[in-house]
This record gives structure tokens, C-alpha cells and sequence, in this order.
């Protein structure tokens, strides 16, 4: 298979791709490098996929999603049979002080990756959602199907308005479609303003880790591993014409993927505490 997979060169981006040219699928990867945090790691990331010993069938492009021009053309030039779509402004403070940024890369440039996927005939869009968009919801243990109408951020907005505008696409088109609500991924190659990076830094230098609530906070922290496998599987069950894949799930389908054991965030820091001494 011919995949695309954009925000290769970000942390759930780059081992995706190495998963699937270690099978053997061909990929092309598509990030626009941005500094949110140091492009450093983002361009060691992408020398780990032209090492691999199946480089020949990888090809990365450095390009904004939001430039709708230059989608149209690598879609219909690569005639893509599957896209992963991990590619989006990360970040919930982030949000507050460059909101335009995740207008054009989470709303424009989401839209830019649909429109290529409908005009092109790609079999399957998998996309990248959040445990975000949970937001006020205070029903345990977050479900699929409970209700995310109250986001807190405009990350988690942009996040619930792919999942709509996917929606949309699947009941008006017929492209399949299926949103993964990610819950704290970690792992190696992670992102550096994570919270795991973070204390870990901090620990080390010898200096104060900043913890509100009294780190009462729970999150669900899920494995990197575990986040590939999960998106690998979901892009291999593609939907067929009918309207449902061959275990019947619909042509559009949210799924969450975490843990399921949450841990408070002051057991974290006290674990890592360990670790590191």
C-alpha cells in the first residue's frame, strides 16, 4: 500500500511510519517542521526513517497542511491508498496565546486532508483525535459515546470539529473514516513539553518540579507502542461500500485508546523521582 502519513516528524508520527515500512508498505511523509518545540528532534526523528532498510520506500515532504494548492498536487500526483492524518498544532496553553495557529493547521488544513482524501479515492482516513475533547465530562470512564459538547481549550475544539467534519464527509461522500481519541501518549523520541519530560528535566538539573492541585490530577498515560499498534490495526480495517467494515462498524467510528489505569500526577513525579536516583 501507498500511505501518507502527515506529521511524520513528530513523536506518534515518525513510529507509525517506521512501523509501516518495517512491513513494507510504502509511505510519504508530510510535516511542516514548525519550532513549537525544537525542529532538532523532529529532524532526528526523520534521519531514524531514511536509515531504515526500507528508506527506497519512503519519502518525506516538508509542507503546512494549510496550503490547500500544494495538498490538491501531492494528492492527486501520489494516489494515496490510505492516510494517517497525526499532523495538528499541539498543545492546550498554547491555544490561548496563538489561537490562529490551530485554526489553520487543526480546521484548514483538516479540511485540505478530507477534500484530498474524497477527491482521490483513499480507501481509508484514520485521524488522530484527543481525550481532550472530553472536557467537563465527568462521567468515569470516558465512553465513545458520552457527551463532548464542552471542551475547555481550542485544542480540544479543533479536535471535536475534526470528528464532526469527518462526519460529515462519510455520511456525504462515503469516505470511511475513523477518529482516535489519544489519552497522554509517552515513550521514547516523546515530545519535550510533556509532562513525563518535563519533571524529568527538572529532576536531574536539581530543580522545583511546579505541581498544582497538590498533583491530586489523574491522567491515563498510554505506552507509544501501544498508540501504533492501535492506529496500524484501525487503518487495515477499511470500511467497504455497504457502508460498514467486514466486523460491521460504520463507515465513520470514534474510538478511544488508553490505558485505562489512571495515575494520580504526584505518584508519577515520585516514580520518576526513583528512577532517576
Amino acid at each position: 500500500m501507498k500511505v501518507l502519513v502527515t506529521g511524520a516528524a513528530g513523536f506518534i508520527g515518525s513510529h507509525v511510519c517506521q512501523v509501516l515500512l518495517a512491513r513494507g508498505d510504502t509511505v510519504v511523509g508530510l510535516d511542516n517542521v514548525n519550532d513549537y518545540y525544537d525542529v532538532s528532534l523532529k529532524y532526528a526523528r526523520l534521519e531514524r526513517l531514511n536509515t531504515h532498510e526500507q528508506s527506497d520506500h519512503f519519502k518525506f515532504v516538508k509542507l503546512d497542511l494549510a496550503d490547500q494548492a500544494s495538498i490538491e498536487s501531492l494528492f492527486s500526483e501520489e494516489k494515496f491508498d490510505r492516510v494517517v492524518n497525526l499532523a495538528a498544532q499541539a498543545g492546550v496553553r498554547y491555544s490561548i496565546e496563538n489561537p490562529r495557529a490551530y485554526i489553520d493547521s487543526n480546521i484548514v488544513g483538516y479540511l485540505n486532508i478530507l477534500e484530498g482524501c474524497r477527491h482521490n479515492n483513499v480507501e481509508h482516513l484514520v485521524y488522530a483525535s484527543s481525550s481532550s475533547v472530553y472536557g467537563a465530562n465527568e462521567t468515569m470512564p470516558f465512553s465513545e459515546h458520552d457527551n463532548v459538547d464542552h471542551p475547555l481549550s481550542l485544542y480540544a475544539a479543533s479536535k471535536k470539529s475534526n470528528e464532526l467534519m469527518a462526519h460529515t464527509y462519510s455520511h456525504l461522500y462515503g469516505l470511511p473514516t475513523t477518529g482516535l481519541r489519544f489519552f497522554t501518549v509517552y515513550g521514547p523520541w516523546g515530545r519535550p513539553d510533556m509532562a513525563l519530560f518535563l519533571f524529568t528535566k527538572a529532576i536531574l538539573a536539581g530543580e522545583p518540579i511546579n505541581v498544582f492541585n497538590y498533583g491530586k490530577h489523574r491522567r491515563d498515560f498510554t505506552y507509544i507502542d501501544d498508540i501504533v499498534e492501535g492506529v496500524v490495526r484501525i487503518q487495515d480495517k477499511v470500511p467497504n461500500v455497504a457502508g460498514v467494515s467486514e466486523d460491521g462498524s460504520p463507515l465513520y467510528s470514534i474510538y478511544n485508546i488508553g490505558n485505562n489505569q489512571p495515575i494520580e500526577l504526584i505518584n508519577l513525579i515520585l516514580l520518576q523521582l526513583l528512577r532517576c536516583h
